[in-house]
């Protein structure tokens, strides 16, 4: 059986660690979705944005140095940023919980809990 939700996690991040354990405290156990190791298609992430309802740009770490030596830019075009973020999966803004009702980028990690059915883990 599927998990209900999925997290686009990264071991290594403050922030996944914290909405992991947000969600396990309510009862909630998601799959991992660990893209760093296993790296997205650019299609994989199309879906994600599409669930987001967000454009590629809004999910690039800019800060990330590899965003900076890839030479990206506002003015990059998108089905090239889409590319660029499947190829270099660290440019891409995490965590990330898709759900039923949606996906959110959980920053702040309480965010999360925004997918969340009323009444679960409370």
């Amino acid at each position: 059986m599927p998990a209900d939700f999925v997290l686009w996690f990264d071991a290594r991040c403050p922030t996944s660690r914290r909405v992991l354990e947000l969600l396990r405290a309510r009862g909630v156990e998601p799959e991992l979705r660990r893209f760093l190791e296993e790296p997205p298609t650019p299609a994989e992430i199309e879906t994600l944005l599409a669930r987001l309802g967000l454009p590629p740009r809004a999910v690039a770490r800019e800060e990330e140095d590899e965003y900076q030596a890839l030479r990206l830019s506002s003015r990059t075009p998108d089905s090239e940023l889409l590319r660029a973020l499947a190829e270099h999966p660290r440019i891409l803004d995490r965590p990330i919980l898709v759900g039923a009702a949606g996906a959110v980028i959980a920053r702040p990690p309480e965010r999360a809990l925004e997918l969340l059915p009323l009444g679960v883990g409370t």
